[in-house]
């Protein structure tokens, strides 16, 4: 068993290794499992295991780092960058920076300089709310009673960005979820930029049902990594989008609370409410 273990080890160790070395050439699934000398599905099906990703989301963001340093540290071109990346143009650069980024090459080169941000403030069952939109979907939502302390820590967030107070259909179909019109869920669209471990645990907190709760330790072992909770407990600290990203939901596993970046009060509030209306939907 133990000389198993080793040899699928020393095989993904292997693989990485050859992807960082060849990333330029883009390998598929096909080569990366032939040059460890096994087949694409078993390679597959062992990667995901060891390495928590699959080859092809692996390959995907030592691109993306790549890429990254040629446009800051050297302002390259996105055609040099692409070129310099091993993709074929312009257009796969982009795809790879909106699928991991939440942002085009050129809006990360350039700092989020022309990124457009609408916000606006609402009320809702757990006090004032400021939400935030870009033309792709909510990018922050927070708990905040003072309107120009809100409004402070979201310029903070995105310091190039430009803003304009302006409540659009991004933003009302999020506040929706206050009111009980749970038909408009699949039409709220989030614009999160993070990095691959907190984009992990933020999708694990979508998967708790309202009215139910997890703890730390569980959403730890739910992205396969038993031994986090203390990374999985900052990265639930860092959601930009309250209560979309259901972080009040997560408890310590002796029952208490735990914190809650929009006050300890609020998120047992949450809670609460939360319980009292998926009882009132079974009844």
């Amino acid at each position: 068993m133990y000389e198993q273990q080793q040899l699928n080890y020393n095989r993904i160790a292997e693989a990485i290794e050859y992807i960082k070395n060849n990333f330029r050439k883009q390998p598929d699934l096909d080569d990366v499992a032939r040059h460890v000398h096994l087949s694409p599905f078993h390679f597959q099906r062992l990667f995901c295991e060891w390495a928590g990703t699959t080859p092809k989301k692996f390959l995907q963001y030592i691109s993306i780092e790549h890429a990254k340093k040629l446009l800051k540290e050297q302002q390259a071109t996105l055609l040099d960058t692409a070129f310099e990346t091993g993709l074929s143009g312009t257009g796969r650069l982009h795809d790879l920076f909106i699928g991991i980024e939440g942002m085009t090459p050129a809006e990360y080169k350039n700092g989020g300089e022309k990124l457009l941000i609408n916000y606006s403030f609402s009320k809702s069952p757990f006090g004032n709310v400021i939400v935030a939109s870009t033309p792709k979907g909510v990018c922050y939502m927070a708990f905040d009673d003072d309107e120009t302390n809100a409004f402070g820590y979201l310029r903070r967030q995105f310091p190039s960005a430009v803003f304009q107070r302006k409540p659009d259909l991004m933003q009302q179909n999020a506040l929706s979820i206050f009111q009980n019109d749970w038909s408009r869920l699949p039409e709220i669209k989030l614009h999160l930029k993070g990095t691959d471990f907190q984009l992990k645990v933020w999708e694990a907190l979508l998967k708790i049902p309202m009215g139910k709760l997890s703890t730390y330790g569980r959403v730890a072992a739910h992205i396969k990594n038993a031994g986090a909770s203390r990374a999985v407990g900052t990265a639930i600290g860092s959601n930009p989008v309250s209560y979309l990203i259901p972080c009040h939901r997560v408890i310590q596993s002796s029952g208490s609370i735990g914190g809650y970046m929009w006050g300890n009060t609020r998120k047992t509030a949450m809670i609460g409410w939360e319980c009292a209306k998926t009882d009132s939907m079974e009844i």
